[in-house]
């Protein structure tokens, strides 16, 4: 089958880096980057960092809006997929890119293929929370990666070419956490980065949502990170749009957070690992902590990753931007006197199972293609 893949930010990439090997063992592939985070440092690295293609296609749509910028991707995807009359367009997530894709294939009547469909913050506001119900509602393989989310598409009487997979996500944390658990890998890091990191010995922290960008949000999460470096550095890695919103607010943080560039994915595995807890309001992040089994205080009021917290046997938390809770949860969670300990044996004993979701997912768009070739 030839395949458009659809990617446009970072955690997009990761996925795709997961998925790649197995789907190119079956099947041609065309790689398609609009260009949604539009940096080097925000996306670049990436590839050369998880061994991906460059890409076929490099839209470079950058920045704007999401009408602005979800109207440049349908112009630029278009002539793309006239040109290289794909058998099927596979998006990933929730994000513009994943809109875009999504519809343009639709409206030329490609079928389409959702890998994380069914996930759920039953949250209208996000933006995230539409992209993802339009691409499933327009996608012909949903690809659903937990329980809750083949019954949230069930639900919306999402039925028919839905298959849960497993998390993709989880087949490159497995073997990538493996490869940075040792506590060289940190000094590693530490040393890269100019800061003094020992395990358990910090907090890790990334904020980049939308409604985590209002003012007022702004100075809630900030004060959350200032009353956790009161006990021990935060490394934050901001994302450039949250630091223009913090900087147009006049929003200062404490100067015992350490502001970071985003880093690339080996480099955000092993500061999670190796931290005494993480504060984020990312998904991805969040299902990795998971993985990796370190506390988590998630900066929203709900997640779409139900199972995460649920599984996590009381190490993550949602505790959206509620101060005095969020620092209830990390005492509780992460108390300094125990922490490192807490963080040497996590690391020496982390064992992820793959999940096997990328050839799951290959050998399913296989199988369709095949059920799809008239009798001969």
């Amino acid at each position: 089958m030839r395949i458009v893949s659809v990617v446009g930010t970072r955690p997009q990439l990761i996925k795709a880096a997961a998925l790649g090997p197995a789907l190119r063992a079956v099947h041609e592939e065309v790689f398609v980057d609009t260009g949604q985070h539009y940096d080097e440092a925000m996306a670049g690295a990436f590839f050369a960092e998880l061994s991906l293609p460059q890409p076929d296609h490099a839209l470079g749509v950058g920045g704007g809006s999401h009408a602005e910028q979800t109207a440049r991707m349908l112009l630029a995807l278009e002539p793309v997929l006239l040109a290289e009359r794909p058998d099927a367009v596979l998006v990933y997530g929730d994000t513009n890119s994943t809109l875009a894709g999504a519809l343009t294939a639709a409206k030329l009547g490609i079928p389409v293929a959702h890998v994380e469909a069914g996930l759920r913050s039953f949250d209208r506001r996000m933006p995230e929370e539409l992209n993802r119900v339009v691409a499933d509602h327009l996608a012909r393989w949903l690809f659903a990666p937990t329980p809750a989310a083949v019954a949230n598409l069930a639900a919306e009487g999402v039925t028919e070419g839905v298959l849960q997979v497993g998390d993709l996500m989880a087949d490159l944390a497995s073997r990538i956490g493996r490869e940075v658990r040792d506590p060289a890998a940190l000094a590693e890091v530490a040393a890269r980065l100019r800061l003094a990191l020992a395990p358990g010995g910090y907090a890790f922290a990334t904020v980049h949502r939308a409604e985590n960008r209002d003012p007022d949000a702004m100075r809630a999460w900030a004060r959350i990170l200032e009353d956790a470096a009161a006990t021990r550095p935060v490394v934050l890695a901001l994302h450039p749009g949250t630091r223009a919103a913090l900087e147009g607010a006049g929003v200062a943080l404490d100067p015992r957070v350490r502001v970071v560039p985003p880093q690339g994915y080996r480099t955000t595995l092993t500061l999670q690992l190796h931290a005494a807890a993480v504060l984020t309001d990312s998904g991805g992040v969040q299902r990795e902590a998971a993985w990796l089994r370190t506390p988590c205080l998630v900066l929203r009021d709900r997640t779409e990753w139900v199972e995460a917290v649920a599984e996590s046997g009381g190490r993550m938390v949602v505790v959206g931007l509620d101060r005095a809770r969020a620092a209830a949860e990390l005492a509780r969670l992460a108390p300094p006197a125990d922490a490192p300990r807490l963080a040497v044996e996590r690391a020496a004993g982390f064992d992820l199972p793959p999940a096997g979701a990328g050839e799951a997912i290959a050998a399913a768009l296989a199988e369709g293609q095949a059920k799809d070739r008239p009798a001969r």
